[in-house]
């Protein structure tokens, strides 16, 4: 009986540590990340597998800033589609570099233009911790162009209502949750092509897998 007992205990106790998970990534963060913060994400800007039709590498981000999606190219002519938040008009920039850098929860430094126009940028002139009110949120990717910074960053927010929209000063934002999950599937040394304008590719949810029919005999 005091087996039994013990038995449903730990059950309960599992149950309990599962749901926690399903809500944040506490265990193992600095900070918890928040996977509840996708219900503040229009559907369209979900995380979801889509076909993709391209030339790109298996392996290469490629984002798509006109209409606010990042694409992890896949095997097999499909590819891992994220919603994104992009830079406001006259802050965006374009074109192909590589990650030369990762970081968890990352120092936010930022440079010496926006020290210069604004005031919160400027009381961090030195760099401001990784933490819940960092501009970078929970992962940063640092994107190069040969050994020059780009100084364009792939980063998480902690504002998800801003998915979709362009209202940053110029880097790639996703939800915490999605930018953790794509810097575990890429490693230093990724290709990204960032793009403007039309893009040159064939991108589309997949269609929806056909159920099997069951035939009853009596």
């Amino acid at each position: 009986m005091k087996m039994k007992r013990r038995e449903l205990l730990t059950g309960a106790l599992a149950a309990i540590a599962t749901a926690s998970l399903g809500v944040s990534e506490a265990v193992a963060e600095k900070f918890p990340i928040f996977r509840a913060e996708i219900q503040k994400v229009p559907p369209k800007y979900r995380k979801r597998t889509v076909r993709f039709l391209s030339d790109y590498p298996v392996g290469t981000i490629v984002v798509d800033t006109r209409n606010k999606f990042l694409y992890l190219v896949q095997p097999g002519g499909r590819a891992i589609r994220y919603g994104i938040g992009v830079g406001r008009q006259g802050f965006s920039w374009s074109g192909a570099a590589v990650i030369k850098r990762k970081a968890k929860w990352p120092t936010w430094t930022p440079p010496a233009a926006m020290v210069a126009r604004d005031e919160f940028a400027a009381q961090w002139a030195n760099g401001m911790p990784g933490g819940p009110k960092n501009p970078l949120g929970a992962r940063a990717l640092y994107l190069y162009q040969g050994n020059v910074d780009t100084l364009y960053r792939i980063h998480g927010t902690f504002v998800p209502s801003s998915i979709g929209k362009a209202v940053s000063s110029g880097c790639i934002r996703m939800i915490n949750a999605d930018v953790a999950d794509l810097y575990e599937r890429v490693p230093v040394g990724t290709e990204v092509v960032v793009l403007q304008g039309r893009s040159p590719f064939v991108a589309e949810d997949m269609p929806p897998a056909k159920r099997k029919r069951k035939f009853l005999f009596e």
